[in-house]
């Protein structure tokens, strides 16, 4: 049996860490789905930056745009959505089967909202509403801010990629804020079937500490982070609260594992899809690492309910001076900051392609 089988056997979805219109218009997509077991992809604004910056794929859509009322961003979203609901339509038959447990795509809002609940909620719905797309996700960031936006935005019946998490409290901190929407909407008489996952950043933990721990602690620390959120993810489905709420028809919040593409010379470019096979998980994988694992790819073991080793080594790593939880924290500001950088040259980029005088004028709004 393949290894991008045996995951799908394990139970683990795999989804891909990617999308661009060649991937959808050459059957390249399609392919890796019947091929090597892909059900599901995201999306962020990197993703899209590379993209739209680095081909002409999306150059006659933006040329297109002469309403001088649309802005850059709303021209994206068009793109964007354009885009994953086609994608969305390949994935359809496989989030039918599931029920709706697989066969997802995520659209994120703008990180230019990370600090406004209300304006995240207002885009999540608005968002959902345009793409009209049963196995579209909107991606959240699960911050303190955000948080409060996926309790509304599950509330309002928008289902929810949480985004940007690094820790187990992060993670525990989401998935309370979906439980307190399913249970206001069981509270409601609304339908508790609103799907949600919470992905967890990997391999930014080993980048960060790199150079900065002894050698034999290198590219251990996400792998433990990970494991130490699975066993909270696990635990928590016994817990009364989460009972009531299944039993009254809600489906659990799937564990995903984001950022698992390796930065280090020094790891086989499967490491971390190998050192995170689990059960009822997701692991999102950009393309080199998917066509790696799924050509040279094992499955060497299987994740332990209860985390495993986790403590024991994250206790090794705080002897050696790291700070877990302030190095989440951290983390979550950064990857924010990417995702806010990513998505201003993002709107520079469509705005050079839709207007390329603004850029050679200075009359015309460009720079001298």
């Amino acid at each position: 049996m393949k290894a991008t089988l045996k995951l799908q056997a394990l139970g683990q979805s795999l989804w891909l860490d990617n999308i661009t219109r060649d991937l959808l218009g050459d059957g390249t997509l399609a392919r890796y789905r019947d091929v090597y077991n892909v059900t599901g992809l995201t999306s962020n604004p990197s993703i899209f930056l590379k993209a739209i910056r680095d081909t002409a794929a999306y150059d006659m859509d933006i040329a297109k745009a002469t309403d001088p009322d649309l802005t850059d961003e709303a021209l994206f979203f068009s793109l964007a959505i354009k885009d994953l609901t086609q994608a969305a339509e390949l994935f359809l038959p496989v989030h039918q089967s599931s029920q709706g447990v697989d066969g997802w795509v995520s659209l994120e809002v703008s990180p230019w909202l990370t600090e406004d609940a209300v304006g995240t909620v207002a885009a999540a719905k608005s968002l959902h509403a345009k793409a009209s797309c049963p196995n579209l996700f909107i991606k959240i960031p699960g911050t303190a801010v955000g948080v409060i936006a996926i309790e509304e935005a599950i509330f309002a019946g928008v289902p929810v990629n949480v985004t940007l998490l690094f820790s187990r409290e992060q993670y525990v901190e989401a998935a309370n804020a979906y439980w307190r929407g399913l249970a206001r909407r069981r509270d409601a008489g609304l339908d508790l079937r609103v799907a949600s996952v919470a992905s967890l950043f990997v391999s930014r933990w080993d980048t960060a500490v790199t150079g900065e721990v002894p050698f034999g602690l290198r590219n251990r620390l996400g792998v433990a982070v990970a494991k130490q959120t699975y066993g909270a993810y696990r635990e928590r489905m016994s817990h009364p609260m989460w009972r009531e709420l299944a039993e009254a028809g809600a489906s659990p919040q799937r564990l995903l594992w984001a950022s698992t593409g390796v930065k280090s010379r020094e790891l086989s470019p499967g490491y971390y899809v190998e050192a995170l096979a689990a059960p009822d998980t997701i692991d999102t994988v950009p393309e080199a690492t998917l066509l790696a694992f799924a050509t040279r790819g094992e499955l060497i073991s299987v994740m332990r309910e209860d985390g495993g080793n986790a403590d024991p080594v994250l206790a090794d790593f705080a002897h050696a001076g790291v700070d877990v939880a302030a190095l989440g924290a951290r983390l979550q500001r950064e990857g924010v900051e990417g995702f806010r950088q990513a998505w201003a040259e993002l709107m520079q980029v469509i705005a050079g392609k839709r207007m390329p005088e603004r850029h050679l004028s200075p009359a015309a709004g460009g720079p001298p």
